[in-house]
């Protein structure tokens, strides 16, 4: 593990902000290095507000968009409403579908299997479409590369609008309105959104045609920080504020699925981080294991009772999918050992009955083993499948394009992209892809990261500074928890590894210039093999943020440690 401290701004900068805000200038520091250098800048960043969305209509093609969809509301045309399996996909669709419903009952959903059609548009989609009367197909979180479909319903007088945020091919599809703000013609000022924020545009521009305001769409924004959360997409911009309000949402009134989903865990507020880990992977659980479906009835149920049990059937899901994600993982780091397969600058493991529906879970447990570009390949029907994951600061999108030739199709971002191929093209292409990562990564990227904002004294840890940092909320991508250094720290005596198999590591810490302040309580997840380091009174170094702990119904502070040195 390699620590980089931020370079510090300039102090021009530093103090400029600074005085404006009346802080102190470390507080200035760590908001310059988020890009946030003025007062106005500031403002938006401490003061989310709605007024900060831009105006839907900005994006290219919204206006077609939203003129297809009153054409077909007024023709009391079928909607089809159809997305991804995943997180994104699945509460987009729910707001989308659910929005509709309140004024328009000719609306249906479509979740493609997972397993029978695969990710995106599906072929078996445009048929269901087809054979029941549809005639516009709105698709949201894929469609940016299905060119081929769009074509095959338009033979079928089927129209589609695609909602989407991945990174487009050399052509576009020929649909009536396709929304992407990473289109190259686009002018969008943010173009950061996931899948559900792209439908939460097409909402917003149809309500503002039916004289609504931003305040009537508060409800739906539950789902919209869900999506945000499990996409890992930037904390910045319109993220940050859709973010932002939309946990308000969920810890004041959330719908009834994701109430139920709450119901489940002993916690009273949830921020960001316990919605990337324990909301995300439940609603994620269903299209893994059984069907995205299932996420869909869930999250735009309105009887709590019926919620509940859909949230209890969604939780066993997510126990199976635990299990299978500890068995497979087991399997694939085995196999990487036993080809001696160590050294290589990527991990490209395969096997055939793997569970589609866990690999790309899989590659991120890689990672944290050997840290490198990864993929988990398994047989899905006549063809390989796969999930790619990737290490900080290499775009594995760009590695695959450069190995296309050896694939069926690919998509995805810079840190996770899905794949398919032949079974004859399966060992060209690990080839082929470990030469390119060899040849386009820099070797400081096979080690990881910590990057520290700044190092500080437990004497600078005040309740004033804790308030502060609570502001930055929330966290996420480009607006990272702030990590500080402190050295020369000592355990007080009481430290001891934790878990079932001492995995993890509870310390009291002091620090000897600090000498007027008690044990600051330390947890330090997963590194219970670094409790030599602190016994005997020795001094180290350690990287932390600091953190809350709610016990009992009583919070208090403590330091979450990411290493000690």
């Amino acid at each position: 593990m390699r620590w980089t401290i931020k370079p510090k701004p300039s102090e021009e900068k530093i103090n400029h902000l600074a005085k404006a805000l009346n802080v102190e200038d470390f507080v200035a520091t760590l908001l310059v290095q988020r890009g946030i250098e003025t007062f106005e800048e500031a403002k938006a960043f401490f003061r989310p507000s709605l007024d900060h969305l831009h105006d839907p209509y900005l994006m290219k093609d919204m206006d077609k968009a939203v003129e297809r969809i009153e054409k077909a509301i007024s023709k009391q045309e079928n909607i089809l409403v159809f997305g991804d399996y995943d997180v994104d996909g699945t509460t987009a669709v729910s707001l989308v579908s659910s929005y509709f419903r309140t004024y328009y009952p000719n609306v249906a959903t479509y979740i493609p299997d997972r397993y029978d059609e695969g990710y995106g548009i599906s072929f078996k989609g445009i048929d269901f479409a087809d054979d029941n009367e549809f005639s516009l197909i709105i698709a949201l979180d894929c469609g940016i590369k299905s060119i081929d479909h769009v074509d095959y319903a338009k033979e079928r007088n089927i129209d589609f609008i695609i909602c989407d945020h991945h990174r487009p091919g050399e052509f576009l599809p020929d649909a009536i309105a396709v929304l992407d703000p990473k289109r190259d013609d686009c002018t969008y000022p943010y173009d950061e959104l996931c899948g559900c924020g792209i439908g939460f545009k097409l909402i917003q521009a149809l309500a503002k045609n039916r004289n609504q305001t931003i305040e009537d769409l508060i409800p739906y924004l539950d789902l919209v920080a869900a999506a945000i959360a499990a996409d890992i997409v930037p904390m910045t911009g319109e993220n940050r504020v859709l973010a932002y309000f939309g946990l308000q949402v969920i810890n004041s009134e959330p719908r009834p699925g994701i109430k139920a989903l709450i119901h489940q865990i002993k916690k009273q507020t949830l921020d960001i981080t316990d919605v990337v880990f324990i909301i995300a992977p439940r609603i994620n659980a269903a299209g893994r294991i059984k069907h995205g479906n299932h996420a869909v009835e869930l999250l735009t149920e309105f009887d709590f009772e019926q919620a509940q049990q859909f949230a209890s059937e969604i939780e066993s899901y997510n126990s199976e999918r635990k299990d299978l994600d500890k068995l497979i993982t087991k399997e694939a780091l085995l196999q990487i050992h036993d080809n001696e397969e160590k050294e290589r600058f990527t991990s490209v493991v395969f096997q055939e009955d793997w569970h589609k529906g866990v690999i790309g879970i899989v590659a991120s447990r890689l990672i944290e083993t050997y840290y490198r570009p990864t993929l988990v390949f398994t047989k899905s029907g006549d063809k390989y499948a796969a999930s790619a994951r990737s290490v900080k600061g290499f775009d594995v999108y760009n590695a695959l394009e450069a190995c296309s030739e050896h694939l069926e199709q690919f998509g995805g971002h810079m840190y996770a992209a899905g794949m398919t191929l032949k079974e004859e093209n399966y060992l060209l292409f690990k080839e082929a892809f470990e030469k390119e990562v060899e040849k386009t990564i820099h070797p400081d990227m096979l080690i990881p990261e910590i990057a520290v904002d700044a190092e500080i004294n437990f004497a600078d840890i005040t309740p004033k500074l804790t308030r502060i940092l609570k502001q930055f909320e929330p966290f996420g991508p480009q607006n990272m928890t702030p990590v500080f250094l402190t050295k020369n720290v000592k355990d007080t005596g009481y430290g001891k590894p934790m878990g079932q198999e001492e995995e993890h590591l509870k310390l009291f810490l002091k620090q000897p210039q600090s000498f007027d302040i008690g044990g600051m309580a330390t947890i330090g997840f997963g590194l219970g093999n670094k409790f030599d380091l602190t016994t005997n009174q020795k001094t180290f170094d350690a990287v932390y943020c600091i953190d809350e702990n709610e016990w009992n119904g009583k919070i208090s502070l403590q330091l979450r440690l990411r290493d000690i040195k």
